[in-house]
């Protein structure tokens, strides 16, 4: 006899022997013991959740020798033949191969014959969503109202695309993915029974690989079982699906917390020797990254079903809970931008890169972990740079011209220290008055008008800077004539010295701030790119009234048409209960009960505050509501303008009335009132402030 796979050999043939679907399972076997069938059924589901197997089970317990019951005996003739597939009451029909008006109409011609042998003509038409428009209106009428011995079984795996008058002519039942669990089980099972070993850690990955089909996973175990030479291993399994190790993951994530560049690419390159799906690789690790936040949330709640149990509840004490979830929603973005990358290795390793470069902003456990050097030149900033846009850093000192005094006046000079060097254009020119040497930076004049310099004079003549004690005393020997300023424009500065000499003191406004010291040290932050103007106290003109008034005051929430009443007033007793913060309490506290009509509750929105609300908002108000009323709300919330007061608009009023009842008090205060009319003294409604006198 030729050999049968697994997934043929191991089909159900009773209720019993189901694996999960206990929903549909408990309706149908309560259906049939208690004889209350329905003329058609639907069931939807993804492929291999048992679909066509429920069917004929069903078809089976209908026309059982034993009489219609949840437990056909699979014994006798008919149970025998339905199982076999010959069954000739039982047609199965392919909609997808069926699909014309044509096929339907020849199917339908023997419905109102009887059955040849067994109780009912049972009809189990798959994949029906297949049939085309026609041939769903010509079997609409039939399936209303069929034969008393017709019976139809439809199965679909998208009821998205049934007719809405075929999904009310039927029972639906929706049968859901397997769980890995449940798969792992049933595997272990069928094994066992054929006496073939295997590894739990290789079910773990053909559970995952089946993704919540059954069939899928006995296919698999099929394939593993030829691979491995008549065993289940998970070395033979993992190369055969071309999954990772789970190694090799631990490894780019270790690199990842010590923050090892060269670790994380030499990880990599271990990986491109096996030539994997680079997307399957940032899955695998998301699923890691997923495990270890369930760790650091409930670690009991993690499963050994890969034997890497002890290795996620490392990961969970060493990674803090912002880089896990930082990790995971880099990765999901990596995902999606992997494909527009221009090779998936090189967006693989970007998007690693991105994670070893970013890291959570204030958080107190952030990981202070800095990049390991890789010998490499580092890309450095000089924060002392000049700020001004196009200007050069200042060269050596060496000279600088002396400007003479426009008068002929005595010039006095003494030894000073050296002075910070000051970036400067131009100078200013020497006051007629002697003035002792002042140790200031000098601003550059670009404000200054520019006096053209006449073409036959020669060029002023450079002097040494005197910074020694014996050229300090010695009084500059002969004037020199002016130097015409810089022009403004000029982008790079000229070599600029310090100058001992009478100068003229700028003004405070054009004062520059001095520099950082010549060995680096900065006690000030660097400068910004604005002009800093010190305000004169002598003719600071500042209007304190028009700078308050220009304060923007906090918008408080306009009143309410109607005061709350009914459902309104219960909402603004109930909201404090809920315990709502940040955007979640703004939205509730702009909001009113409109319906509750029983666990149906609708509330209106204020459309002015829309641009907070969205379907997280709702969630988190929804799971509010449910847990302090002790059951589950369906809420809706619809953006209109609340009639009644919402919660933000009693809070305003509230304050409103305890501000005017403050003000009240403090001018009708008899020493208040004594000081009005004897010093004239006024009161300023804006500063006062009601207090809460404890009892």
């Amino acid at each position: 006899m030729s050999y049968q796979v697994l997934a043929r050999k191991w089909r159900p043939r009773s209720f019993r022997e189901m694996v999960g679907q206990t929903h549909v399972l408990k309706a149908l076997i309560n259906a049939l013991d208690s004889q209350r069938l329905h003329h058609a059924y639907l069931f939807t589901g993804t492929r291999g959740v048992g679909k066509t197997t429920i069917a004929r089970i069903i078809a089976k317990c209908l026309n059982c020798e034993t009489g219609i019951s949840s437990t056909p005996c699979g014994t006798c003739s008919v149970c025998r033949e339905i199982d076999e597939g010959r069954f000739v009451d039982l047609i199965e029909v392919d909609a997808a191969s069926r699909t014309k008006v044509e096929d339907t109409r020849e199917l339908l011609d023997n419905v109102q014959y009887s059955p040849s042998r067994g109780r009912f003509k049972v009809y189990l038409i798959d994949e029906v969503h297949m049939l085309s428009t026609s041939s769903f209106n010509a079997l609409l009428k039939t399936l209303e109202e069929p034969p008393p011995h017709v019976k139809f079984l439809l199965a679909t795996t998208d009821p998205q695309k049934l007719p809405v008058t075929v999904l009310s002519r039927c029972l639906q039942f929706s049968l859901k993915n397997m769980p890995p669990e449940r798969v792992v089980e049933h595997l272990t099972h069928v094994l066992t029974a054929e006496n073939v070993p295997f590894e739990d850690d290789a079910l773990w990955l053909l559970g995952r690989a089946a993704d919540g089909s059954m069939r899928d996973a006995m296919s698999l175990t099929d394939q593993a079982i030829a691979f491995g030479e008549g065993k289940v291993l998970a070395a033979d399994v993992r190369a055969m699906l071309g999954t990772l190790d789970h190694g090799q993951v631990y490894g780019v994530l270790h690199a990842l917390i010590e923050g090892d560049a060269r670790a994380l690419i030499e990880a990599v390159r271990h990986l491109a020797e096996q030539g994997p799906d680079w997307n399957g690789v940032l899955s695998e690790m998301l699923n890691v990254l997923h495990r270890v936040a369930i760790a650091q949330a409930l670690p009991e709640a993690v499963d050994n079903g890969q034997g890497d149990r002890e290795r996620v509840l490392q990961l969970a004490q060493a990674l803090p809970a912002e880089d896990v979830q930082f990790y995971y929603q880099m990765g999901l973005i990596g995902r999606r931008d992997l494909p527009l990358a221009p090779e998936p290795r090189g967006g693989f390793e970007m998007v690693l890169l991105r994670m070893l470069a970013f890291r959570p902003a204030g958080a107190d456990d952030a990981p202070k972990v800095t990049l390991k050097p890789l010998g490499i030149s580092q890309a450095t900033a000089d924060s002392q740079q000049n700020p001004v846009a196009g200007t050069a850093m200042p060269a050596p000192v060496v000279s600088a011209p002396v400007i003479a005094p426009v008068a002929q006046a005595p010039v006095v000079t003494a030894a000073v220290e050296p002075s910070p060097v000051v970036p400067a254009p131009s100078v200013t020119p020497v006051v007629s008055e002697p003035v002792q040497p002042v140790e200031v930076p000098v601003a550059p004049a670009a404000n200054l008008p520019a006096e053209p310099e006449p073409e036959s004079e020669p060029a002023a003549p450079v002097v040494d800077v005197p910074w020694a004690t014996a050229k300090a005393a010695e009084p500059v020997a002969e004037p020199v004539q002016p130097v015409a300023p810089a022009e403004p424009e000029v982008k790079t500065a000229e070599p600029v010295v310090a100058q001992v000499a009478s100068v003229e003191v700028p003004a405070p406004s054009e004062v520059a701030p001095p520099l950082a010291d010549a060995d680096g040290a900065e006690d000030e932050p660097p400068l910004g790119d604005y002009d800093y103007v010190e305000m004169d106290a002598e003719t600071l003109d500042y209007d304190f009234g028009q700078a308050e008034a220009a304060t923007p005051a906090v918008e408080e929430p306009l009143p309410a048409a109607k005061p709350a009443t009914g459902l309104a007033a219960e909402w603004l007793s109930l909201f404090p209960q809920l315990g709502l913060s940040g955007m979640t309490g703004s939205i509730a506290a702009n909001c009113t009960l409109i319906e509750a009509n029983g666990d149906d509750w609708l509330l209106h929105l204020d459309p002015a505050h829309s641009a907070l609300f969205n379907p997280t908002q709702q969630r988190r108000l929804n799971d509010a509501l449910n847990q302090q009323q002790g059951r589950s709300i369906k809420l809706r919330i619809e953006l209109c303008k609340p009639e009644q007061e919402t919660p933000a608009q009693a809070a305003a009023r509230r304050r409103a009335d305890r501000q005017r009842s403050a003000e009240a008090s403090i001018h009708g205060d008899p020493l208040v009132q004594q000081m009005i009319q004897q010093f004239a003294a006024k009161v300023r409604d804006d500063s006062i402030e009601p207090i809460d006198i404890p009892s």
